[in-house]
């Protein structure tokens, strides 16, 4: 099972989910792509195997991943201040991938129905999706 989190920015929602699922299940085997590579790099020092950086990485990456996590901006052209190209979002949307969203309503979105909960509390409920998964 291909793994991939998907992160920008300065990598802290990678990073989080990479450690709490590491803890549990350090024999995964886990895809960090980041869209820059202070991301990236704060996702492999968290405990990710492999990593990459940039549009073509997550293009090819998420072509043949399972399970796709990030932000939910990776969907959204432009989103994460500009880092989401139209082909990163385009890459990641049309995955066959099953995608865990964390909401964040930044960037001009806004997720009806989502309460407002700490940052912690969306890897939680992520982290507890990818393990009914695995």
């Amino acid at each position: 099972m291909k793994i991939t989190i998907i992160d920008g920015q300065g990598g802290r929602i990678g990073k989080s989910i990479i450690e709490q699922i590491k803890k549990k299940h350090s024999d995964l085997e886990l895809y960090a792509i980041g869209t820059n590579s202070i991301a990236t790099s704060a996702m492999l020092k968290a405990g990710a195997d492999n990593g990459a950086t940039g549009e073509n990485a997550v293009i090819v990456n998420a072509a043949d991943s399972d399970i796709i996590v990030g932000p939910i901006g990776i969907v959204f052209a432009n989103a994460l201040l500009g880092e989401i190209t139209p082909a990163i979002a385009t890459a990641v949307s049309a995955s066959k991938a099953f995608k865990i969203l964390i909401p964040v309503n930044r960037c001009n979105h806004y997720v009806a129905g989502c309460e407002e909960a700490p940052m912690s509390e969306y890897i939680r409920i992520a982290i507890d999706k990818i393990e009914s998964m695995i």
